[in-house]
């Protein structure tokens, strides 16, 4: 079954799937909205998620905790073949809920994945779904590639809710520390020349990085908050803590930037006379390698569906970190941004939150759905798609990048 006709009429079946499913995909949008969870904490959105797939593709192959994680699952459908990975993100953010709008990503990744897993053994092909916990810092998808989830997966997708419709998210690579200075404590006014200021030498490794903004390339970020910085103002502080987030559009660029920061950081202390400790804090987050034949695919696919995406400009790109891009190193993936939002509206605010259940929210959940399933077909059946995907991909270790 390769000709046009066939694909068409697959991609007709599988967007009627998910209309007849429609209820029940937004009931589980809806539901994972109201019981938002952290990062690794996911166990209502987990449950029912994987009782869905049970439900309503019992010939899938589930494993419920899949990678040594008790809230990411792994599905699958379909014999050995062309293996299409449908990405499922559910965590929460702390004090703002779904502001990022995760309980879309997860429903439209079961609606694609029950729809193409009705078809997989028909066609021949395969169809994974995968539930990535902890995107939101803890970097669920970076355990669950090193422990093989991906490693036979030739395409892996999955949809971003925003207030714009893009083929990608502006994606940057990110590592984050955590710094300890300790000093040596002592009476602010009896005995100052007894003390180590170690809040002074956190105050001059913040100020060394705020000088060191001004030198770095515009798409780069650095930005740190104070943890603890003593006790009693008159007690010179013994100990102070700070913790920083290091973004850079590539990973060789990440490397080099970290170097800039330790450097800065250090130098805080030294010119206190404290003692310092960086821990850069795993997993960093790999910036998002966007394979252009896929990415067409899906734009086309969503075109048919009434959406016009358009590629980011400067005032429309939505700039983040995901660990989807350490996903987009090992196998050929997208990421792009499905509008459920008025235009311009913010991700991770109160107003992206409402959205994220609205009725525009609903259409993401089911356009989302059926832009993928038809996507995924087009991998499946389309004579060179799979052959073109893999040339625009270079050659990468199935394994996370490191920094």
């Amino acid at each position: 079954m390769t000709d046009t006709a066939d694909i068409a009429t697959l991609k007709d079946r599988a967007c009627a799937h998910i209309d007849a499913l429609a209820p029940q995909l937004i009931a589980v949008s809806h539901s994972i909205h109201d019981q938002p969870e952290l990062g690794f904490e996911e166990r209502h959105a987990h449950r029912i998620l994987t009782e869905a797939i049970s439900h309503h593709a019992p010939d899938a192959v589930l494993e419920p905790q899949a990678c040594g994680l008790e809230t990411a699952f792994v599905a699958q459908a379909g014999p050995a073949g062309p293996t299409v990975g449908i990405v499922c993100e559910y965590d929460a953010l702390p004090g703002l809920g779904h502001a990022c709008g995760h309980n879309i990503i997860a429903a439209a990744g079961l609606g694609a994945g029950l729809a193409l897993a009705t078809m997989a053994d028909e066609v021949g092909h395969r169809v994974k779904i995968l539930g990535t916990p902890a995107e939101e810092g803890g970097g669920g998808k970076v355990v669950m590639i090193d422990a093989g989830a991906f490693d036979d997966v030739d395409v892996a997708m999955m949809v971003h809710p925003a207030g714009v419709e893009l083929a990608r998210m502006s994606t940057l690579a990110i590592h984050r520390c955590r710094v300890r200075y300790r000093g040596r404590a002592a009476h602010a006014a009896a005995a100052p020349n007894k003390g180590v200021n170690a809040l002074d030498g956190a105050v001059l490794g913040y100020n060394a990085i705020a000088a060191l903004r001004q030198h770095i390339a515009d798409e780069e970020r650095i930005h740190g908050v104070f943890i603890a910085g003593g006790d009693k103002p008159n007690i010179v502080p013994s100990h102070a803590e700070t913790e920083w987030y290091v973004r850079s559009p590539t990973m060789e660029g990440l490397r080099m930037l970290m170097d800039r920061v330790t450097l800065c950081l250090e130098g805080g202390a030294t010119a206190a006379g404290c003692d310092v400790e960086i821990e850069w804090l795993d997993p960093h987050y790999a910036d998002m390698v966007d394979n252009e034949p896929l990415a067409d695919c899906y734009v086309a696919n969503a075109a048919a569906l009434g959406r016009e995406v358009q590629m980011p400009t400067s005032h429309t790109a939505v700039r983040g970190s995901t660990d989807m891009g350490n996903v987009s190193h090992v196998v050929p993936s997208i990421h792009p941004m499905i509008k459920v939002a008025p235009d311009d509206t913010a991700i991770h605010t109160e107003d992206f939150a409402r959205c994220a259940v609205s009725s525009a929210g609903d259409r993401g959940v089911i356009d989302g759905a059926k832009a993928m399933a038809m996507t995924a077909i087009d991998v499946w059946l389309v004579p060179s798609l799979l052959g073109s995907i893999a040339a625009a991909s270079p050659v990468r270790p199935n394994r996370s990048p490191r920094a």
